[in-house]
């Protein structure tokens, strides 16, 4: 079951916020649900996010293609932070002046290329970490970069996937990634899946399990690469990286080469999405905080490029704490 796919003339996507306890297919047949999907993060993750720009520009095209512009500028606007989602529209939009066919059989081609992409990436940063750690590797992860956040693979879970299938991982830690539980609710449900030993732990911990020798690597996933190599990622990615780097152990970042966003200099120039405070203050409509309190519901941190020993895209390994980031010389 793919995490988002291509039915004819609709859109069908796992309804994330149903996971764990259920495992439900949503149809999309319009723009408005598709955006609403996206806002709700009913399909969520980077690469996902890409497919569904470009699958909602292919919508429009089948439903309403005299406002596919108009389509275009709403999937785009949907979440600021994570490029994939704006390169997915502008990349299927390209073929618009060959007529609404050529711009579906794009968005399929977005699809199905997803999901051979991340695979190679998976393989390549496993092979990696294997040329650095001795096996089986011990590994921490953020938020949820499997599967679920892409077309069929994953990225910083498909490295790990990928290590699982040469029998050379051990056990995972996952951070529990507030205030969604991302981590708790969708990462743990793939590895469980995969039948991997995994242990899920508050994001506060997070440093504690690198501190004390638990893992031998720390695997994210991106929403945004700048040119200089900062890393956008979940919320509570950068305190991962300055531990890693103070315990002496590489921190990765996985994603597929679409992430990498070439026209950012640094992370400073990255919209932060802000979410709604009621997403900390409130618990299953519940109001957990006093009445007074106010919450800043960052979604997403910036983690320098001087911590970041490796990323892993589907078609090269850059090292940006090594000098050698997307925009420097080859």
């Amino acid at each position: 079951m793919r995490t988002i796919d291509w039915r004819g003339d609709h859109v069908v996507i796992i309804d994330q916020t149903r996971l764990p306890h259920e495992l439900v297919q949503a149809e999309l047949r319009t723009v408005p649900e598709l955006v609403e999907a996206i806002r709700s993060l009913a399909v969520r993750g980077a690469p996902a996010l890409g497919v569904a720009g470009a699958l909602g520009v292919a919508l429009a095209a089948v439903t309403t293609p005299e406002r596919i512009a108009e389509a275009a500028v709403a999937v785009r606007g949907a979440r600021p932070t994570a490029v994939n989602l704006a390169w997915g529209v502008d990349r299927v939009l390209a073929r618009l002046p060959e007529g609404p066919a050529a711009v579906v059989v794009e968005a399929v081609e977005v699809l199905e290329e997803d999901a051979r992409l991340n695979r190679a990436l998976g393989s390549r940063g496993a092979s990696w970490l294997l040329e650095r750690l001795p096996s089986p590797v011990n590994a921490l992860t953020h938020c949820n970069a499997g599967a679920l956040a892409c077309v069929e693979w994953g990225t910083a879970l498909g490295v790990l996937r990928s290590l699982h299938e040469r029998q050379a991982l051990g056990h995972v830690y996952a951070d529990e990634t507030r205030p969604l539980l991302q981590g708790v609710r969708i990462t743990a449900w793939e590895l469980a899946g995969m039948e991997v030993p995994h242990t899920v732990v508050v994001d506060s911990a997070g440093p504690s399990v690198i501190a004390n020798g638990l893992v031998g690597a720390v695997v994210v996933g991106a929403d945004r690469i700048a040119a200089n190599g900062d890393v956008v990622n979940k919320v509570g990615t950068y305190p991962l990286a300055l531990a890693a780097a103070r315990a002496g152990i590489p921190f990765v970042v996985a994603a597929p080469e679409s992430t990498i966003d070439m026209g950012t200099p640094d992370g400073r120039g990255v919209p932060i999405e802000v979410r709604s405070a009621d997403e900390v203050l409130t618990w299953r409509g519940q109001r957990i905080a006093p009445a007074a309190t106010q919450a800043l519901n960052y979604a997403f941190d910036i983690t320098p490029a001087d911590l970041v020993s490796a990323i892993v895209t589907e078609a090269r390994v850059l090292e940006p704490a090594a000098g050698r980031g997307p925009g420097d010389p080859a």
